[in-house]
């Protein structure tokens, strides 16, 4: 998947009914999340079996929904959550190896240089590089 840098991805870790459409995703982006889904990011939600995935993205003229069925097998998370968290954010490799269901929680990220967030610099400076965080 090609997507602009601003767009950021985020997967649901807990189950949703898959059964719902536009609206009833929206609303579970709102509750579960705690995000607002018309912001053009991308939200990632998985049934109980773990076999079928939508992703809700609001663009200039409304909503796309995807939705994968897996006929034999199931999605695996590409990271382990935290006990509690609601949701994570992945990026569209991670997402794109996801959905052809290979399992990343045993893959090794390796170090990659990355612009640090221009919060973070200090003013009246450009941002500079920095080394991506270790996992």
């Amino acid at each position: 998947m090609t997507l602009p840098s601003a767009v950021r991805i985020y997967l649901a870790t807990e189950p949703v009914d898959l059964r719902r459409g536009f609206d009833g995703l929206a609303a579970a982006t709102r509750t579960l999340m705690g995000m607002d889904p018309l912001c053009g990011h991308i939200f990632v939600f998985v049934n109980r079996r773990r076999n079928r995935v939508k992703l809700l993205a609001w663009g200039p003229t409304g909503y796309t929904l995807v939705y994968r069925r897996l006929e034999k097998g199931t999605f695996t998370l590409p990271i382990r959550p935290a006990p509690g968290q609601t949701h994570v954010e992945v990026d569209a490799g991670e997402l794109g190896l996801m959905l052809e269901g290979l399992d990343l929680r045993g893959a090794r990220r390796r170090k990659r240089w990355r612009r640090l967030s221009p919060a973070g610099a200090s003013a009246g400076r450009p941002p500079t590089l920095g080394p991506a965080p270790a996992p």
